[in-house]
Order: structure tokens, then C-alpha cells, then sequence
């Protein structure tokens, strides 16, 4: 199989055309809804079938040039969780399409709608086997991880998110599993586990694609032709020697750097990126050149950023270190394997192309991280979420009530 490559497509992949589509398709099966609910129903069911089949293979047509382009993207994120999402709502509405044009006198358009809007419900409910079993395997490395690594908030982001996860499920269990009122209690009480259950696939679509960016980032191999390694830091041991998270990215780098010269004799320069943390002895820069030199690499290759205190100046301030080099080419960074992604997004942010290569860490260490590494995503993207969120609160109340009036 060929080896997709990375960062070979110079224009950005567009989905505009999915936007029309939908547009398209919501509108011609709102037309015939009205014209005739009983007639109809199949030829609905039948042009929203085709909407999602095309919007499957638009995303993971889209999702390919995006790796191609900038695999460092939260547009590889949204990309992977909705073909995921449009490929269990196809399969729904195909099973629906079957049973219409066996029993065209049984449904009427507003089945169609009903289908549609409680799809992320059936997703959710057909996955929770699934989102269980991750939610224990996230409790039990989140209390590996507190038993090596002590009781600090941040290593109790894995035990929030599977009591949420674990939540979730409960409540659309227990408030849908009886409920009668009047037509209109109803409509309300299924736009609201219809809503609660499309924002929390939302969520679990983000974030089964953002494990699925990370897998991809974090085991890629950056070609052997690159002019800069940038070393990205993460803390250091009382005496001020590379932590053993640090020491593995390290020897990421110095690995790469060995094989780069092996097959073409390119010496890649090193930067060393890390500022001075608090109760710290020397900065994590310092640190980590002294590590490089004690493995034979020479000072004259190494260039200390030792200003940055977080991913985000890591990359900025190594940017401004390698232009007041001058040294320019292709540029590849050494992290661990679950910060890998977010590495890259942050260098994306401050114009710098470079590609990212993971160090290995402990199985206890990695959920964990990639969790932290999914909240940290979508806080640093306030303005989608709330735009996306807003547009399905709109949608679903449409829907909603084309369901009930259909």
C-alpha cells in the first residue's frame, strides 16, 4: 500500500459543495412533504439517502486532501467524526427506504423526519457497548496513572470524562424510556433527548476523531530530508537532567537525525526549545543541548530557545530562532506521541510548515493525555463549537416540527 505523504497539496480542500447539497436535498424533501406526506414519503426518504451517501464521500474525499494539505487541522477532526456519524444515519435511513417501498400505505413523510432526528439517539444507544467499555478502559488507566504519578487534577480529566460519558447514556435510557402527554408535551420531550442526544454524538464524534488524528499524526514518518529539528520540552528531574518524557523525545529526534544522515548525509541543526519552570535548576533548553552534546552532537548544530513556556511559544519562539539563523528548508518536530497533533496545529497557527514525529510513552500516561489533549482542542476553538452547536439547535427544532406537522 502506498504511503500517504504529507503536506504534497498546495490548495486546501473545500466541502461548500456538501453545504448545497444539503440545502438542496433538505428543500426538495420539504417540497414534497407538503405536497403529499403519504405519496411521498419514499421519494424523501430516497433523496436524503443520497444526500448522506454523497456527503460520506465527500468527507472522506476531503478528509484524504486534508492529510495531504495540512493533516494538522481541526478540519481532520470534524472531517473523520461526521463520515462516521452520516455512515450510521445512511444505514438507518436505507433500512427506512426498505420498509417504505415494501409498505408504501403504512409511513407518511413525517416517519422520514422522525428517522432523521432521532438518529444520533440510535447512534448513541447502539455505540454505548462500545462508549461503556472505553469508559472503563478509561478509568482503569486513569487510576494507573494517579497510583505513578499522584492525585493532581489533571490526571483526573479520564475519570470526568467516562463519568460523563456514562451519564449521558443514563439519562436518554431513563427520560426516554416512558413518557405520554398531550402532542405537543411529546414533540417537546423528544426535541429534547433528540437535541441532548445529537449534541453528545457531537462531542463523541470530535472526539473518536480527534483519537483518530492523533493515531495518524503520532505514527507518521516524516521523510529524511529535513534541515531543522525542533525539540519540544516538558519538564526536567530535581538535578536538571531530561525527565524520562523529555529523554524519549530526545532520542525521537537524535533517531531520526541518525537515519536522516545514514541514507542521505543531511545533518539536520536541533533546536532545543524549552523555557525555565518553576522550581527548575537550568531551563529545559539547557537541559536538553547538554543531553544532545553528551551523545556527540556538536554545539555548532545546536541552537537554545529558552523563552517558552507552553506548545504554543515553543513553536513561535523556535520560528523566530531559526529565521534569525537563516537557516530555512523543511522543518520536523519531536514530541511525544499523543501531543504530536496539537504540536502541529499550534506550528500551523504561527505559519511554520513543519512535520511532527511521536515518542513512545507508557500505555497508563496516553488516554489521559489524549483526553487533555481533546479538551485543550476544543477550547481553543470556541467559535466553531458554538456556531456548529447553534446550527443543530436550529436544525433540530425545524425538524422537529416537520416531524409532528408532516
Amino acid at each position: 500500500m502506498k504511503k500517504l505523504r504529507f503536506d504534497t497539496l498546495d490548495k486546501k480542500p473545500k466541502v461548500y459543495d456538501l453545504l448545497a447539497a444539503f440545502l438542496l436535498a433538505a428543500a426538495a424533501a420539504t417540497v414534497l412533504g407538503f405536497i403529499d406526506p403519504r405519496k411521498n414519503a419514499v421519494a424523501v426518504c430516497a433523496v436524503m439517502s443520497a444526500f448522506y451517501l454523497y456527503a460520506i464521500i465527500s468527507l472522506i474525499r476531503a478528509l484524504r486532501g486534508q492529510l495531504r494539505y495540512n493533516p494538522y487541522s481541526y478540519n481532520t477532526i470534524i472531517y473523520t467524526g461526521f463520515a462516521l456519524f452520516f455512515s450510521f444515519i445512511l444505514t438507518t435511513h436505507v433500512y427506512l427506504l426498505v420498509n417504505l417501498v415494501r409498505y408504501p400505505d403504512v409511513y407518511r413523510v413525517g416517519e422520514v423526519f422522525r428517522m432523521l432526528l432521532t438518529s444520533a439517539r440510535n447512534y448513541m444507544l447502539v455505540t454505548s457497548p462500545f462508549l461503556l467499555v472505553f469508559s472503563a478502559a478509561l478509568c482503569v488507566s486513569n487510576v494507573s496513572l494517579i497510583r505513578h504519578e499522584g492525585r493532581r487534577p489533571v490526571n483526573l480529566l479520564g475519570i470526568l470524562l467516562s463519568l460523563l460519558i456514562v451519564g449521558g447514556v443514563v439519562f436518554v435510557f431513563l427520560f426516554d424510556f416512558s413518557f405520554s402527554g398531550s402532542e405537543t408535551e411529546v414533540m417537546i420531550h423528544d426535541l429534547i433527548v433528540n437535541l441532548f442526544s445529537a449534541v453528545y454524538i457531537y462531542f463523541e464524534c470530535m472526539l473518536i476523531g480527534t483519537m483518530f488524528a492523533d493515531s495518524v499524526t503520532a505514527r507518521y514518518q516524516p521523510d529524511h530530508d529535513k534541515d531543522v529539528i525542533i525539540i519540544l520540552g516538558c519538564g526536567l528531574r530535581e538535578d536538571g537532567t531530561p525527565t524520562p518524557l523529555l529523554r524519549g523525545r530526545i532520542e525521537r529526534a537524535l533517531t531520526f537525525a541518525r537515519e536522516q544522515e545514514e541514507k542521505t548525509g543531511k545533518a539536520p541543526v536541533f533546536v532545543t526549545s524549552g523555557g525555565q519552570g518553576p522550581g527548575e535548576v537550568i531551563s529545559e533548553s539547557e537541559s536538553m543541548k547538554r543531553y544532545l552534546t553528551e551523545q556527540g552532537i556538536p554545539e555548532e548544530r545546536i541552537i537554545t530557545e529558552d523563552r517558552s513556556a507552553d506548545t504554543a511559544e515553543n513553536m513561535r519562539f523556535s520560528k523566530e530562532k531559526i529565521g534569525a539563523a537563516g537557516i530555512g528548508g523543511k522543518i520536523a518536530y519531536a514530541t511525544t506521541n499523543y501531543h504530536v497533533f496539537r504540536g502541529g496545529l499550534l506550528a500551523r497557527r504561527v505559519k511554520m510548515r513543519a512535520q511532527g514525529m511521536g515518542a513512545k510513552t507508557k500505555w497508563y500516561f496516553w488516554p489521559n493525555a489524549a483526553v487533555r489533549e481533546f479538551v485543550g482542542l476544543l477550547t481553543s476553538h470556541k467559535l466553531k463549537q458554538g456556531l456548529i452547536l447553534g446550527s443543530m439547535i436550529a436544525a433540530y427544532v425545524v425538524m422537529t416540527v416537520l416531524a409532528y406537522k408532516a
